[in-house]
């Protein structure tokens, strides 16, 4: 049991990649109602979503995600009396990639439209709904889903990326045809080479290796697909609130009830190891408390509550206040603590009983007498901790913060004789207590610039809030140094080592955020900073940008440049896509791969404008219609790689053949430029084995 048990711990740490497939999150039944007498019908759209994923809303935002939209492509007896009519609830939440907010369905959506049919008996009701979906790894191209309700006789049929999601009268219509088109490739500026023009004829095209043929088989022999969920890991949630324990340790309410708990221990029995187990039994009776409180808020809020509510507007303004007001009570504005009859009538309780119940009661006492210290250390840890998405998130935390706050117990029972080289209580323990009043300040911005940016009030933006960062620790540098006194300091005459060191690194972040004023991105602390999109003045212009967004064209020029590819696939509304792009491209090695020794192209999955022709193709034994350059590009990934999830970046030679596994999203540069590295090892072995 024991074995099984920690096996069990270790697994929820675990994640178990998987090769790439088709993902297919949301299943649609389209019904239509009963006709009554007068020909009134009703059209009802109902899509089940997986869990974890969701689908955006009807309404379009600029520069935002695609909507969800409806089309009645073919109508003949049957009068639209209505538009489409939501009924379930839109959460609507600011996206930072974007930089808008977005409405979105989660679990289920229902619509509904009416309708007026004229002859029940005779009809044609046939449409589509196009619909695009995203969850917190991968987002999939839109995907059009076809019914048809004619007759009553419902019969449905999803087509991915099917070009019937929007009825437009154009000019010219389409010409159907087989033919591949030419690939041509003008003036196109590689690193500043000569422009160079190449024309490729059909036929000679067609005697080239298919560069499309599936490749699925080959791509796993170079190992599993690398992804990264990009969600705080339970291990750092744990390792988090472990350093935030270890501060709530130094803190005035804690400290100096150190020695005096051990004491009562080793002087309660006559036998010192009854002393020692009366301390250990302490120390696991803080961690059960702490671990109890984690496992109330996981199942008052579920799975999701806690993320819900942390990018919720309303909540983060509410969660701005609540920090500053425990900065307020940090720098002695007020003393924040729980009623004093509580531990008053605990302490009670603790005098009549004995054995192990007196040692849980004593716990509880410790948790209320230090609420004043550790509650907001507590409050602001849950607050970050919220948008790890986890179940465990809050009880894993709560374990991390309670073992850190309950070892200086237990040890100091162990070693008696270190409780004489212990600092003394004094002015230090407030100092420590109004830093963390400088952190938990700057901290609370963070909440009060979502808000702002869901509102789009336009109060908090980039270089505002870097502004107020540089002042307050500017202060907190100054108030180590002794130039600013709060209420319960002591005179810094000397300088010590701690406050010298910490002064420095204040001092040091000033002037890291300075060039933020003018636009560099700051990684160190984006997670924090609105994004650069909110700056007015930005000097900062170093992106990474494609040359090519043809797969064909990219594979031509990396034949004449003698260079592998890199295909990474896309979406003007993939939020990961954009996080890769800020925050991996823009490193200088991962840059200098993608520029020099890559040939990079970008294939836009969304992309829906017109090919010149009508391209068929047949997929699953059936002949589809590719009418827009997105739905050209996606149907390359399903059919190439097996694969229809963004971002999703492949390694190719100049023939189409994989050079290493593919890889999926990941904010770990390291682990995109050993991907990138590898494969280019590899492209360079192929070339010497065919130069012998």
């Amino acid at each position: 049991m024991r074995n099984k048990a920690l096996y069990l711990f270790f697994a929820l740490f675990v994640c178990i990649p998987s090769f790439a497939q088709i993902l297919d999150p949301v299943k649609w039944k389209v019904e239509l109602s009963k006709i009554s007498a007068d020909g009134k019908a009703t059209i009802t759209y109902e899509a089940t979503i997986d869990k974890d994923w969701h689908m955006y809303s009807t309404k379009e935002v600029t520069d935002g995600p695609v909507p969800t939209s409806f089309t009645l492509s073919e109508v003949e007896g049957v009068k639209i009396t209505s538009d489409i009519n939501p009924r379930s609830r839109v959460i609507e939440q600011y996206e930072p990639a974007f930089g808008v907010t977005v409405g979105w369905y989660e679990d289920k959506a229902t619509f509904q439209q009416q309708v007026k049919i004229s002859d029940k008996d005779n009809f044609t009701l046939k449409g589509s709904v196009r619909y695009m979906t995203c969850n917190n790894q991968n987002c999939l191209p839109p995907t059009t889903y076809e019914f048809d309700l004619s007759q009553h006789n419902a019969v449905a049929k999803k087509k991915n990326n099917s070009s019937v999601a929007e009825v437009e009268v154009k000019d010219k219509p389409q010409e159907e045809t087989n033919t591949t088109p030419l690939i041509a490739i003008k003036d196109l500026p590689i690193n500043n080479d000569t422009v160079q023009t190449i024309a490729v004829s059909a036929e000679n095209h067609q005697e080239r290796i298919d560069t499309w043929a599936n490749v699925v088989d080959e791509m796993k022999a170079f190992g599993e697909v690398k992804t990264d969920e990009g969600k705080d890991s339970l291990w750092k949630t744990f390792l988090t609130c472990l350093l935030g324990g270890l501060i709530a340790v130094i803190t005035p309410c804690v400290w100096p009830i150190i020695p005096m708990t051990v004491s009562f221990f080793l002087k309660r029995g006559k036998d010192p190891k009854k002393g020692k187990r009366a301390a250990i039994t302490y120390g696991l009776s803080i961690i059960a408390i702490y671990v109890g409180l984690g496992l109330i808020i996981t199942v008052l809020s579920g799975a999701d509550g806690l993320n819900s509510l942390s990018t919720n507007a309303i909540f983060n303004i509410f969660l701005f206040a609540l920090l500053v007001l425990f900065s307020i009570s940090f720098f002695g504005g007020f003393d924040l603590a729980l009623p004093s009859t509580w531990s008053t009538k605990i302490d009670q309780h603790v005098d009549k009983t004995s054995g192990l119940l007196s040692i849980l009661l004593m716990a509880f006492t410790l948790v209320i007498v230090s609420f004043s210290c550790t509650g907001p250390i507590i409050g602001t840890l849950l607050v970050d901790i919220s948008v790890n998405g986890s179940l465990l998130a809050p009880t894993i935390g709560m374990l991390g913060f309670a073992i850190a706050l309950a070892i200086p117990f237990t040890l100091f029972a162990f070693f008696p004789s270190w409780l004489k080289n212990m600092p003394r209580s004094g002015g230090w323990l407030n100092s420590v207590k109004v830093l963390l009043g400088f952190f938990e300040l700057a901290f609370s911005l963070k909440f009060l610039s979502m808000a702002d940016l869901a509102y789009g009030w336009h109060i908090m933006d980039r270089e505002v809030f870097l502004v107020i960062w540089i002042v307050i620790f500017m202060l907190a540098g100054l108030y180590l140094l002794g130039k600013i006194k709060f209420a319960g300091d002591d005179d810094v005459e000397i300088v010590s080592v701690p406050r010298f060191f910490l002064s420095t690194f204040c001092f040091s972040m000033c002037i890291y955020m300075l060039p933020g004023l003018w636009g560099a991105p700051l990684k160190a602390i984006s997670a924090f900073v609105p994004p650069l999109s909110t700056q007015d003045f930005n000097l900062y212009n170093d992106k990474v940008s494609a040359t090519f967004k043809d797969y064909d064209d990219a594979l031509m020029y990396a034949e004449l440049k003698n260079k592998p590819v890199v295909v990474d696939f896309t979406g003007h509304a993939c939020v990961n896509c954009r996080k890769m792009e800020s925050s991996v491209w823009s490193q200088p090695l991962v840059k200098s791969l993608l520029t020099d020794d890559y040939i990079l192209v970008s294939l836009y999955v969304d992309d829906r404008t017109e090919l010149p022709k009508v391209e068929k193709v047949i997929e699953n034994g059936k002949e589809i219609k590719l009418t827009t350059v997105g739905e050209k590009w996606s149907y390359l990934q399903r059919s190439k790689f097996g694969a229809n999830a963004q971002p999703y970046y492949c390694l190719l030679d100049p023939n189409g053949m994989p050079i290493n596994h593919p890889m999926g999203f990941t904010e770990n540069s390291g682990e995109f430029i050993n991907f990138l590295r590898t494969g280019l090892k590899n492209f360079k072995k192929i070339i010497k084995e065919n130069d012998k």
